[in-house]
């Protein structure tokens, strides 16, 4: 096998792979839905599995579509602040609705973690 049929199949491979991923790059500043799979026991020691919805903006997008990669989802739930990293490729999340996008001019939003921060963020418009 020569080196270019073998890149050629390595190429082919590639791009193969990467189609079956996710093809949204997620960025700071979706408002985003996230279905996440949870198992729990109930009474009988039976297993049940249930989807739960996490919606938030996200303030940190870490590796892109790495095998490794995660998005940091901040919402506001009964005046606290809550935050949790969800891997992006990961079993437990069984889909991630874009719901809007607001214009950001940073990579971390760690100004909404601050109390007082009070400006109003302007909605991205879609073309």
């Amino acid at each position: 096998m020569s080196y270019r049929e073998h890149n050629r199949i390595l190429n082919h491979f590639y791009h193969f792979m990467t189609e079956t991923l996710v093809a949204t790059a997620y960025k700071p500043g979706m408002v985003v839905k996230v279905h996440q799979k949870i198992k729990e026991l109930n009474t009988k020691g039976e297993e049940k599995e249930r989807v739960q919805i996490f919606e938030g903006v996200i303030i940190a997008a870490r590796h892109g579509q790495e095998s490794g990669g995660t998005i940091t989802v901040r919402k506001i739930a009964s005046g606290v602040g809550v935050e949790k990293i969800f891997p992006i490729h990961s079993t437990i999340i069984d889909k991630i609705e874009i719901v809007k996008q607001y214009e950001v001019s940073r990579a971390k939003l760690n100004f909404l973690r601050d109390p007082e921060f009070k400006r109003k963020m302007k909605e991205k418009k879609n073309k």
